[in-house]
């Protein structure tokens, strides 16, 4: 009789298939898989209303303030569920949270074939927002706790990437199907479902967040978890970042521990997206204000070139570090914006030129926003945290949203791109102070950077 011998490790223990790190590493893939998902359904859905905005607006009568709420009814409903979802992150747990967002999300999206009012299609999208806002507060804080310190910059960078690339294709995808089929704009509106029925079974059978459930005192399902899904040296960080940190409640986040992370983590959020959301979103009337031609070709080439920033910033995070991408190209796109509003004589091609450029360093930076939550904020209020910076940042994306089209009409181009230059302004300024570098840190020491 013959006895297949088991692979050894170095110290001679048995290697079992399901704690390696081929095993490992496949979990890895999966999980970032299923957030990407969800990040790429957010740009999705805001990416979509642009190429159907004048189908709907013409066969609804929608005025121009229910086109304004409409496009950023999704950015409002993330600003009540992401500080929603982050409280029941940190109370219940990552895991049952992350199907429970996807869930809503799929009915709200389905909805979306059968309204037939503004207000009906204000109320869907908004239930959309507020998964999407949840999913912030838990896929983020999941993808941290689980990531390898080494890798951790690189692998939430990735989730941007599918944010922006999710923006790209819905764009693409609405125009193609709006030019070139029968297909109505509630169809189309609606191909979001597709994708979201995909992810919800993608995400049966997840496991819980080591980290949190040491919080909850289940230590040893804790250390189960950590042992089977992580790298020994992240396993072992779980216990020394849980023991440090005691009770860490909402209140605490502007305590004199915890303030400075919350303000630059909200501010720097708020003041990166609200120019990208309102640019980005009516990308074809901004454009056409300034002589170009919009369509296709404008709306998709501000997302491709944010889309190679984001790709830029993710391949160097780990090795330029997080204040060198953050800071210099927030400058930089403070002084582009407010070339663009002063420069009212400026020929069409320096114009489109000064977009881009906005695009790329934009985008760049707002990679960020999708690594400094997980890093700054203990694992008692990751999520809330999260969940907290994530409302405060749709706070500006919504109203940048809702109020460009008036702004444009009231104020003008060049004043409304010098609004945006200023918002760009302030969040320079904040993180030329607060912003950290976290750069090959482990949580434990990450999140009590500001208190050092």
């Amino acid at each position: 009789m013959s006895f297949q011998s088991k692979p050894l490790t170095a110290t001679g223990e048995i290697v079992n298939a399901e704690t390696s790190l081929a095993f490992k590493r496949r979990f890895m893939m999966r999980m970032i898989f299923v957030l990407t998902g969800g990040m790429f359904l957010d740009g999705y859905i805001l990416g979509i209303v642009g190429p159907v905005s004048s189908r709907l607006t013409a066969e609804l009568g929608v005025s121009t303030f229910w086109e304004g709420l409409i496009a950023a009814g999704a950015l409002f409903g993330i600003l009540f569920g992401s500080p929603l979802g982050g409280w029941a992150a940190d109370k219940y747990g990552r895991k049952p949270m992350f199907m429970a967002d996807m869930a809503l999300f799929l009915i709200s999206s389905a909805m979306q074939f059968f309204v037939s009012t503004p207000m009906e299609l204000f109320i869907v999208r908004l239930m959309m927002g507020v998964a999407i806002g949840a999913e912030y507060s838990v896929g983020w804080p999941l993808m941290s706790e689980f990531a390898p310190a080494k890798l951790r910059g690189r692998l939430m960078g990735v989730t941007l990437v599918a944010w922006y690339a999710g923006f790209m294709v819905a764009y693409a995808v609405g125009f193609a199907l709006n030019e070139s089929t029968h297909l109505g704009w509630r169809f189309i509106l609606g191909t979001s479902t597709f994708i979201a029925v995909i992810l919800f079974f993608a995400r049966v059978g997840l496991p819980e967040s080591p980290r949190w459930l040491w919080n909850q005192k289940r230590v040893d399902e804790a250390r189960a978890i950590a042992r089977r899904y992580m790298r020994s040296a992240d396993a072992a960080d779980v216990e020394r970042e849980c023991s440090t940190h005691n009770g860490l409640k909402l209140g605490m986040l502007f305590s004199p521990l915890y303030w400075r992370a919350t303000l630059f983590m909200s501010m720097f959020w708020f003041c990166a997206v609200t120019p990208y959301f309102a640019i980005g979103t009516f990308a074809d009337s901004v454009l056409q204000k300034y002589g170009l031609s919009g369509g296709l070709a404008g709306g998709i080439g501000l997302s491709a070139v944010a889309l190679a920033g984001v790709v830029a910033t993710v391949l160097l995070i780990d090795k330029l570090g997080r204040r060198t991408l953050t800071v210099p190209p927030q400058w930089l796109c403070t002084v582009v914006l407010a070339i663009i509003g002063l420069w009212t004589a400026a020929p069409p091609v320096a114009v489109l030129a000064l977009f881009l450029v906005f695009s790329f360093f934009n985008a760049g930076y707002n990679t960020l926003t999708g690594i400094y939550p997980g890093e700054v904020f203990p694992t008692e209020a990751r999520g809330i945290g999260t969940g907290f910076a994530t409302a405060v940042s749709r706070v500006g994306a919504g109203l940048g949203t809702f109020l460009l089209p008036w702004s444009m009409s009231h104020i003008g181009a060049s004043g409304t791109m010098l609004i945006a230059a200023a918002i760009a302004g302030v969040g320079a300024a904040l993180s030329q102070w607060l912003a950290p570098e976290t750069k090959g840190k482990s949580l434990t020491e990450t999140a009590a950077g500001y208190a050092h």
